[in-house]
């Protein structure tokens, strides 16, 4: 083995010992890292999420939403204000996140408070939007009764029509949330249901690494 491959393969062990330190220490950096795996796992949309809510008698409501940025602030979401999610986040903003990877073997929980995106924020992302997406967020009136599909279809193609060659504007009623972190749990499969379960919970001073039985 040549001198450049040593020191190549001694590089790169210390780059991976960094991380694993990172990881040990901060919650985030070891979620980026599960998530960069997925993705070259090439599983079909990595970003799904569960996300669970509740109203202000505490019933609680789940669904898939689509994870848009995760980082030290928290993890960010685009939806409706006007939905039933938008309804009982303003009732009780608080929720919680799961992420499951099958083809890795892993899954990742979130709990944490919510809070709204920055309308710069909110628009930046609007305008990386395909605009057949932009249209149907201005065409839809999440959650609301709908008489047929076709009506639906009829508002976007009206719509279509309507800002041919012209920028397509965010609907005042859509938003982002930031659900921040108090606690997050990454799963990792294991023969024989002894699976490893590791919880991180935020303190005034920083993130707690715990073990769980699984």
């Amino acid at each position: 083995m040549t001198e450049a491959r040593i020191g190549r393969g001694l590089i790169e062990a210390s780059a991976a010992n960094k991380v694993r330190s990172q990881m040990a220490n901060d919650p985030i950096i070891q979620f980026q890292h599960w998530f960069t795996e997925a993705q070259r796992a090439r599983i079909r949309l990595p970003e799904a999420m569960a996300l669970g809510t509740a109203d202000a008698q505490g019933r609680p409501a789940v669904r898939f939403v689509l994870l848009k940025s995760a980082d030290e602030r928290g993890f960010v979401f685009f939806t409706n204000a006007g939905s039933r999610k938008g309804a009982e986040l303003r009732e009780n903003p608080r929720a919680s996140l799961a992420f499951y990877w099958d083809e890795i073997l892993r899954q990742v929980r979130v709990d944490g408070r919510v809070e709204p995106v920055a309308p710069a924020e909110v628009d930046a992302y609007w305008m990386t939007r395909p605009r057949e997406s932009q249209l149907a967020a201005l065409a839809s009136r999440q959650s609301a009764t709908l008489t047929s599909h076709a009506q639906l279809l009829g508002r976007w193609e009206a719509l279509r029509h309507r800002y041919r060659g012209k920028d397509v504007p965010r609907p005042a009623g859509w938003v982002g949330y930031r659900v921040v972190p108090e606690a997050i749990e990454f799963w990792t499969h294991r023969d024989h249901r002894l699976h490893e379960r590791e919880l991180f919970v935020r303190t005034r001073g920083g993130w707690k690494r715990k073990l769980l039985q699984p």
